[in-house]
């Protein structure tokens, strides 16, 4: 059972809403990835290092069989997919948290369609990146929870979502390449 109250929600963001407000500078944070050790393996395996090397989390990667690789472990459309769960998941628990909602139980489960023709220039007229996403959440409140204020708490989340908003918005990417 997930219970909303375990942690004060509000007692943690509230400061950082004030400090924003006086400071909005402060708000604007820096997450990060990177790739490690990748030329000692085959090019159907890596090493991704999410967040600072401090963490010492290591992520092993593989490449999905439809491009050839071996795809024994999570592919980059995975942890995309991943990375969409867990914001989403995330941001529903804490905007539960902050309207008084308990849940008994959350899944959100991410899908992602891609065409790879358009990444192995089969065809140049498939785009290479996904077509299509998917979220579907199976979550379950106490009993008696009032269904507007469930309303109110899946309208919240997705407006909330971080890594929703910036996949349905789309994003500038920087590509910078270094070497001889």
């Amino acid at each position: 059972m997930l219970e909303a109250k375990t942690v004060n929600v509000r007692a943690r963001q509230n400061p950082l809403r004030e400090r924003y407000k006086e400071a909005p500078g402060d708000a604007l944070i820096t997450d990060r990835a990177k790739t490690t050790g990748g030329v000692a393996t085959d090019p159907f395996h890596g090493s991704v290092v999410p967040g600072s090397q401090e963490y010492g989390i290591v992520w092993p990667f593989s490449i999905h069989h439809a491009v050839g690789g071996y795809h024994d472990g999570p592919n980059p459309g995975d942890l995309l997919c991943a990375a969409l769960a867990a914001c989403l998941d995330s941001t529903i628990r804490i905007i539960a948290n902050l309207l008084g909602v308990i849940l008994t139980s959350l899944e959100v489960d991410v899908t992602a369609d891609v065409d790879v023709r358009g990444t192995l220039t089969v065809d140049r007229t498939v785009p290479v990146g996904f077509q299509t996403m998917r979220c579907h959440v199976t979550l379950q409140a106490a009993k008696g929870t009032n269904p507007k204020l469930m309303e109110k708490l899946l309208a919240a989340a997705e407006y909330s979502c971080v890594t929703l908003q910036t996949l349905r918005s789309g994003v500038s990417v920087e590509t910078r390449f270094q070497g001889s």
